[in-house]
């Protein structure tokens, strides 16, 4: 288990990822040469992110899960009684993969990571899988949200990224839809309190931010089906 919670598999940017840090470095003077460094020498990642970190915490450590594959440890059941010793322990790992990787992927890492144990003293499961998924960025539909964040804030800058959860997006790209998770907001508040708050306690946008959010969702949709 600490063997897999520790391990950092291969970095891998695709192609999302290099648009949005090629957005960032251009835009965050205090990121700027280290995302550039990250997009010349992905390979260097680790100790580049480390010293972003020193600058930024949270927005190292949300990068460091966009340019790789995750294996998570979150679930552990050995044993039903405190003097028993148990006879098995069965851990629940979660993984996330990158468009372009799947499933399988996952599981033939951990197995790697694992070969110097004997194979008759474990078993795996896959519970839930899902093939990772993204939309491209060159669309009348992102050409248009570009487009109507303009309008509403004339010097921000527009840059697809990857997000590291779950999306009911994979169902309808499946189908063959372009989808985007779109939420614009101001940041009135330091990036690493909002990405703190999602699924967290006090989780919550401002009402300034309800009526900006809101009124580029509607000119976006009224303009796109007109």
């Amino acid at each position: 288990i600490e063997k897999l919670g520790n391990y950092r598999s291969k970095i891998m940017l695709v192609d999302t990822v290099k648009q949005f840090l090629s957005e960032m470095a251009r835009e965050n003077r205090n990121a700027n040469q280290a995302l550039t460094r990250l997009l010349q020498n992905p390979e260097s990642g680790d100790q580049i992110l480390d010293m972003l970190a020193q600058k930024d915490t949270a927005m190292a450590e949300e990068i460091r899960a966009k340019i790789r594959m995750t294996i998570t440890p979150t679930i552990i059941h050995g044993g039903v009684k405190e003097n028993i010793i148990p006879s098995e322990c069965e851990t629940v790992f979660d993984c996330r993969v990158l468009p372009g990787q799947n499933p399988t992927d996952a599981l033939d890492e951990i197995k790697g990571l694992l070969k110097d144990i004997e194979p008759e003293k474990l078993s795996f499961e896959v519970i839930q899988a899902n093939e990772p998924s993204e939309s491209p960025t060159s669309t009348p539909l992102y050409e248009l949200i570009v487009d109507v964040l303009r309008e509403f804030e004339p010097n921000c800058s527009v840059a697809p990224t990857l997000l590291t959860g779950g999306t009911d997006s994979r169902f309808f790209r499946k189908m063959g839809s372009v989808c985007y998770g779109f939420h614009p907001m101001r940041a009135d508040l330091p990036y690493s309190e909002i990405s703190k708050m999602t699924h967290g306690i006090d989780e919550r946008i401002s009402i300034e931010n309800l009526v900006f959010g809101t009124s580029i969702l509607y000119n976006v949709v009224e303009r796109f089906m007109t």
